[in-house]
């Protein structure tokens, strides 16, 4: 199949080119000024919107196996490919965990057959599985996770011998949820001594306390240091913890790096009375403060990447009391017309966004031949009409769960059309569901 993108602001590589560009096969062809029709060719005229390389989320969590009444790989990734995201990296907090290699290939079979997505799985850590965690393949496999700090899922890593030997001995990158336990605990007893079990959503930030966070996440980059390991801390939620990262070093050299989620840069504490338990994620959302010095670092390149940690659960369980809703909440559909708010409102350039959401998570994990709008690369592309509004409703939601703490809201600028791995799989508010995405690969190992 061949198709010549006509017409189009192509955002890339640091600059906003007008130009066409033909994708064939699984491909891009050419990338030019004008580039003349063949007989082969779908025309696309997008009319002078934005091009971009296909949205690379590293951070969801989409279910399967075992929850699958939240949500399935299949489910999610429709949910994902609306909202401009071609290639997704998996957390394995599901049931049961991957923590091995056999579960993690399970993983892999379920989204060959049913992903409309690039995909890729994080080998899970546990207390006793380091001898299989050290056998992961990085040419085939994004990264290892360790949860150092409870979540959902309840894959806690606390043995010291197990975080010594995994940073000493990785064969990848490691990716790290970081809230100190044991602040967590005395947070929730204090909380629990005033208010019984009715404690107010707005006390989540309080209990998973910004302490909580940089105690966890300093540890976390103090043994990085100590054995050379390649880190990378996922969604950074305070202004504290900002710190712990370096601006100087170039994107390719940083041994350790840092993402933000979309949720930790748009919502803060005062969103609590309204959304509740909506806006219950781990980390906590935290101050104003927290979330303005979140932004500046995304602008000064403390943060590298944005992600979304898309976690869904069912309306049902996050209409429960504090200690019994559970925390998470879907994004994938709707972080890059959120990113794309932040642009027509000034505060950041749209091409700094291609750059945090596509070519930096890209170089971070060392993805093979995606990321950019490049000749020969993956035809992964996203097409944002920044013109087109649209407001977020039951019945527009993808996300299996069927809701949104972005619902009621209008976005200025929506996803159009996407293409994953050179198939036109979103067009205009229509899937293709027979289209498949591909196993990630990674130069390394």
């Amino acid at each position: 199949m061949s198709y010549l993108i006509k017409n189009a602001r192509v955002v890339n590589e640091g600059k906003v080119v007008e130009g066409d560009v033909r994708v064939k096969g699984k491909r891009i062809d050419k990338i030019a000024g004008s580039i003349s029709e063949e007989k082969e060719d779908t025309i696309i005229d997008i009319q002078g919107n934005f091009l971009l390389p296909g949205i690379i989320d590293d951070q969801v969590h989409f279910r399967e196996p075992g929850l699958t009444h939240k949500a399935t790989i299949g489910s999610e990734s429709k949910a994902a490919v609306a909202g401009g995201i071609t290639s997704f990296m998996e957390m394995p907090n599901t049931v049961p965990p991957a923590l091995s290699r056999e579960l993690l290939e399970e993983k892999y079979q379920i989204a060959a057959r049913t992903s409309l997505a690039n995909y890729s799985f994080f080998m899970g850590v546990s207390n006793d599985n380091s001898e299989e965690v050290l056998k992961t393949d990085p040419a085939t496999v994004c990264g290892i996770k360790i949860f150092m700090g409870s979540s959902t899922g309840n894959m806690l890593v606390d043995k010291a011998q197990t975080l010594e030997e995994i940073f000493s001995k990785a064969p990848t990158l490691i990716a790290v949820h970081c809230e100190d336990e044991e602040t967590i605990k005395r947070n929730i007893q204090r909380a629990r001594e005033e208010y019984g079990s009715e404690v107010p959503m707005s006390l989540h930030p309080v209990i998973r306390s910004a302490e909580a966070c940089y105690k966890s996440s300093s540890f976390a980059v103090e043994l990085a240091k100590k054995n050379g390991t390649r880190l990378h801390i996922l969604h950074i939620s305070t202004a504290r913890e900002l710190d712990l990262f370096d601006s100087t070093i170039s994107l390719k050299d940083k041994k350790i790096t840092a993402e933000a989620c979309v949720h930790h840069l748009w919502f803060d504490d005062r969103d609590y009375e309204k959304k509740g338990s909506l806006i219950k994620w781990n980390p906590a959302v935290k101050r104003k403060e927290d979330k303005e010095a979140l932004f500046q670092a995304v602008l000064d390149d403390k943060i590298d990447v944005i992600a979304t940690d898309h976690a869904p659960h069912t309306l049902e369980e996050k209409q429960n009391s504090y200690f019994n809703a559970p925390s998470g909440g879907p994004l994938v559909q709707h972080s890059l017309p959120a990113m794309m708010e932040f642009v027509a409102g000034g505060k950041i350039s749209i091409e700094r966004v291609v750059e945090k959401m596509a070519h930096n998570p890209a170089i971070l994990f060392e993805i093979k031949e995606r990321g950019y709008i490049r000749e020969g690369y993956y035809a992964d592309l996203t097409v944002v009409d920044p013109r087109k509004r649209w407001t977020v409703s039951k019945q527009n939601i993808l996300a299996k769960c069927g809701w949104s703490p972005f619902e009621g809201h209008e976005f200025g600028a929506s996803v159009v059309h996407t293409f994953v791995s050179g198939q036109w799989v979103y067009r205009e508010g229509i899937l293709d569901e027979n289209a498949r995405g591909m196993r990630l690969h990674f130069n390394r190992g």
